[in-house]
């Protein structure tokens, strides 16, 4: 019997892209699958990994932490492996040509550990033919919801480059091919990064181009979306791709009171007091995320209208170029605002624990980029949205998230994209402060039960498991 159970066990290894908005969730994947007996590789270059959380105890045995090292590439900073460690979209394309750049190592790793599955990113669209060559599965894991990929359309459009949408303005109404009514579609700004997308950039490749590869070729898709929630989405792709496509859930992170923690917690022992003595749901959380790199103007404009909304506010404000746990020095708050602000507001320049901060009561709406991680955490603690979208899918998340009526978006220049301090007061107060604003906390206290039930997202997550372990051996051509 023993020997029955050690032969179900899988081997996964798993790579994401090089950006912590990726290797988190990648992260709680590989916990997962560990939990439930099975053993991981979690591979990622070494200052990557060294900055990675801490792996619980009771899976160290289970999960093996494998460094690969990126070789150099012109143009790309020094010590730059992560997202959060450049600035430019020209240092985001030579750190996709570091990424390719790990082939060579990955395939001898493929052929030394033949693992049952290797579940990957959206980038490397060489891999699937080595890992087919040796027997072993691939999985793409988007950490990314199902309409930002039904958006871009099917496959082999993907491939050939034939999208017909040749300038911006295609792309600020839903696609064709999408048969219900929704809202998902770009504004003037963001579609000018959308045309970048399906270029060619320094690395060889468009992203769409490597998205297309990576869904043609892999055996298994598996998306961070449920069925609950725009479940639409995750049937269009299946009709999109031709390959499985299956949800893990929204994976909420996992949360649970602990005052022994909490007390040995100096940040969060200073951050608690201050919430403490504010009124509940009075307080807008605000934090942009770890990938976001606003500019000096966006920040400046923000801190006004903070100021000039009247409402408390607690501020994580942090340089994306740092690890995270360092203060922002780069980035100046306007003269004299935070003697201005004293006591109504807090400006928190190093890491916060943001799930204990959304679980207090005092906080009572949520001003973030829209990024999908960030969207699932508000949501699952029942917090109205305050948006403020910068790139990628963030614009789309917004559109869909305001016509679910659980937040409203700052409103922008159409064309450039800025934004005022009148309209992030304005939004901020119309949310927070104004009578309009409840139905925006009523629908995203109903969004709770979705976002926030964990038995829910994990039941998705074994029937991921359990779809690796019934699948490792069949071909599935």
């Amino acid at each position: 019997m023993a020997m029955e159970e050690e032969s179900n066990k899988l081997h996964v290894a798993m790579l994401p892209w090089s950006a912590f908005g990726h290797i988190i969730p990648f992260l709680e994947l590989a916990k997962f699958i560990a939990q439930k007996g099975h053993k991981v590789t979690f591979i990622s270059t070494p200052r990557n990994i060294d900055r990675l959380p801490e792996i619980p105890p009771n899976l160290t045995d289970s999960i093996t932490l494998f460094k690969i090292r990126f070789h150099r590439v012109d143009g790309l900073p020094e010590n730059a492996e992560a997202t959060m460690d450049i600035r430019t979209d020209l240092e985001m394309s030579l750190l996709k040509k570091a990424y390719d750049g790990l082939q060579p190592e990955l395939t001898r790793f493929l052929e030394t550990a033949l693992p049952d599955w290797f579940i990957h990113d959206f980038n490397p669209y060489w891999i699937q033919p080595i890992a087919r060559n040796l027997g072993v599965k691939t999985a793409f894991f988007s950490i990314i919801n199902a309409w930002t990929y039904g958006f871009f359309g099917p496959t082999e459009m993907l491939i050939e480059g034939t999208d017909d949408r040749s300038k911006a303005e295609d792309f600020l109404v839903p696609p064709k091919w999408v048969p219900f009514e929704n809202k998902v579609a770009f504004k003037i700004h963001e579609a000018n990064w959308t045309l970048g997308a399906i270029k060619e950039n320094e690395s060889g490749f468009s992203d769409t181009y490597r998205i297309g590869m990576i869904s043609k070729n892999s055996d298994l898709i598996i998306f961070r979306h449920c069925y609950e929630f725009e479940g639409e989405w995750l049937k269009l792709l299946n009709e999109l791709y031709p390959r499985p496509v299956i949800p893990a859930g929204l994976m909420p992170p996992q949360f649970s009171h602990n005052p022994i923690d909490d007390d040995k917690n100096e940040a969060w022992i200073s951050i608690k007091q201050w919430l403490d003595g504010q009124n509940p749901g009075s307080v807008v959380y605000v934090a942009l995320g770890s990938e976001v790199s606003p500019s000096q103007n966006d920040i400046t404009k923000l801190a006004l209208g903070l100021e000039l909304s009247m409402v408390p506010f607690f501020w994580v404000l942090r340089n994306s170029s740092q690890s995270g746990y360092e203060p922002s020095d780069s980035l100046k708050l306007p003269h004299g605002f935070e003697e201005r602000i004293n006591g109504r507001g807090i400006v928190w320049k190093n890491w916060a624990p943001q799930l204990k901060i959304l679980n207090h009561g005092a906080i009572g709406g949520f001003l973030t980029h829209c990024g999908w991680g960030s969207t699932i955490e508000g949501l699952m603690f029942g917090h109205p949205m305050i948006m403020l979208p910068f790139v990628v899918d963030q614009g789309l998340n917004a559109r869909v998230l305001e016509d679910k009526q659980v937040g409203v978006e700052v409103p922008r220049n159409e064309q450039d994209g800025s934004y005022s301090r009148d309209s992030v007061a304005e939004t901020v107060k119309l949310v927070m402060a104004e009578d309009e604003g409840k139905k925006f906390k009523e629908k995203a206290k109903e969004m709770e039960a979705i976002f926030g039930n964990r038995e829910l997202h994990d039941a998705y997550l074994h029937k991921v498991v359990e779809y690796l372990q019934e699948y490792r051996h069949k071909s599935m051509d």
